[in-house]
């Protein structure tokens, strides 16, 4: 492309560039060229830019940086333009030009106008480095230099499983944080009866530490799930090019760009088996989705359980007190609500929503390509960030002050007729039936009928309603009745 001339027009000084289609003005200003311009035309679509995604800004500048790498280390290109694509890549990479990262993050042509903007910008930015303006293409070219041994179709999806590994490993420190605030309550309230309850009905005694347990050992097998998922990703197609056979690559381009990415990343990344099949299979995508689907499921399950045990607290179950983040109505004075599980909810109502999407992008694939990975790479970056933010919020503007009701709850656990069950196994069941409809429709304690009844000792009865044989399995010692 010749120097590029210079113009004006209402937004200010222009140069004009020229592609395959002919010539379109672009703002001087601009590090991005007419690629990127076209895209902009044609994708107005979210007004989310692709420079929103931080993590996948930083991925694809470490990928182009890799590329540079091997391809001055095979002496692919001119030494001098290696180190100015590497230098305005480390730059990206460390925060700068993000701005000029402009095109939608929903466009046709499987990512190629997403990586034609980083071609673009690291040219532009590689010629300033190298002493020449903008758009100065012939001395340093954004297709022939920036992109040498590169197709779309490797270093986008190889960009956004890398950005992906930087994501998950944030929201995998967020679920330990929710986790942890979890554990904590559980130590708390380890000691503090309560009735559980199953299809909403009352069940048999717990203590409210199990009953908090179970949530912080939800998130951690999730977590677990979630490696598992990343270490998926790791797998990349660098160096496959179009359609995964590696045409104008070097023999020894793929593995070596591997190893940079692999070093510059601080991710375990390795080549597919089969660049073919990695070209086009984006199962890894699904599988992931997948989980941040299961993570949000369990996770809005729980917020359920929150808002439920908080319910009232007049009229309500009122069993945990949330802290109060916000006046609950405009109309009714005093009103709290439980703003932090709701938010949280809406998160998985989001993500599971994204995974339909993600399902259906990568069901849509057809032969040697993908072209609905920029759907598929949006969705899932939202559900990762949306889902570490749940996490964080829910863990300190809720858990961390949740308190219990520790009167309400021994009174209950006295009243419940639930108490009968755990007698089972000394009164027989037809006997432990009969008291418990009696405690229902007499209102009275379950204990106090037992014994007026004379079913067991008081001194049994004290010995089988401790906390530690009401709430874990015990050795069975059969009582004599007295």
């Amino acid at each position: 492309m010749p120097h590029a001339k210079v113009g004006q027009d209402a937004g200010g000084p222009t140069r004009l560039e020229r592609d395959s289609l002919g010539e379109m003005a672009v703002p001087a200003r601009a590090c991005y060229g007419i690629h990127t311009m076209r895209a902009l035309e044609n994708f107005p679509i979210s007004s989310v830019p692709i420079g929103v995604i931080t993590d996948l800004i930083r991925a694809f500048a470490i990928v182009k940086r890799a590329a540079a790498s091997a391809n001055r280390d095979l002496e692919l290109i001119d030494p001098a333009k290696a180190t100015a694509i590497i230098r305005a890549c480390e730059e990206i990479e460390a925060g700068q030009w993000h701005d000029q990262f402009v095109v939608d993050v929903i466009q046709g042509g499987a990512g190629t106008s997403t990586n034609m903007n980083f071609n673009e910008v690291i040219a532009n930015r590689g010629l300033e480095l190298l002493g020449r303006p903008r758009g100065e293409y012939q001395a340093l070219h954004p297709i022939d230099d920036v992109n040498a041994s590169q197709s779309t179709n490797d270093t986008y999806p190889t960009a956004v499983k890398v950005g992906l590994c930087f994501a998950i490993e944030r929201l995998l420190a967020a679920m330990a944080d929710l986790r942890a605030s979890f554990e904590k309550k559980a130590f708390e309230f380890r000691e503090i009866l309560k009735i559980g309850r199953t299809q909403l009905q009352d069940a048999v005694p717990m203590t409210l530490g199990q009953e908090f347990t179970t949530y912080a050992i939800m998130l951690g097998e999730d977590e677990e799930r979630l490696r598992e998922a990343m270490a998926l990703i790791t797998e990349v197609n660098l160096g496959a090019t179009a359609i995964g056979t590696g045409i104008n690559t070097d023999p020894d381009y793929a593995p070596l760009a591997c190893r940079y990415l692999a070093q510059y990343a601080k991710v375990p990344v390795k080549p597919a088996a089969n660049f073919v099949e990695a070209t086009q299979d984006t199962g890894a995508f699904v599988q992931l989705s997948g989980v941040l689907k299961r993570i949000a499921c369990k996770l809005s399950k729980t917020c359920n359980d929150l808002r439920l045990l908080s319910s009232g607290p007049q009229a309500g179950l009122n069993e945990i007190m949330l802290p109060s983040r916000a006046a609950g109505s405009s109309i009714m004075p005093g009103k709290v609500n439980p703003i932090i599980p709701e938010v949280v909810n809406q998160v998985a109502f989001e993500v599971i929503g994204n995974d339909m999407t993600v399902t259906m992008a990568s069901e849509a694939g057809q032969l040697q390509l993908n072209a609905f990975e920029p759907i598929m790479a949006y969705s899932l970056f939202k559900s990762i960030t949306h889902l570490q933010a749940a996490c964080r919020t829910l863990a300190h503007n809720c858990v961390d002050g949740i308190r219990a009701n520790v009167e309400l709850l021994e009174k209950r656990v006295n009243l419940s007729a639930g108490l009968a069950t755990a007698l089972n196994p000394y009164i027989g069941y037809e006997a432990a039936s009969e008291v418990a409809k009696d405690a229902i429709k007499l209102g009275r304690p379950v204990a106090e009928l037992v014994l007026e009844r004379g079913l067991i000792s008081a001194a049994q009865l004290r010995e089988i309603l401790q906390p530690e044989v009401l709430t874990r399995p015990t050795r069975i010692r059969r009582m004599p009745k007295t």
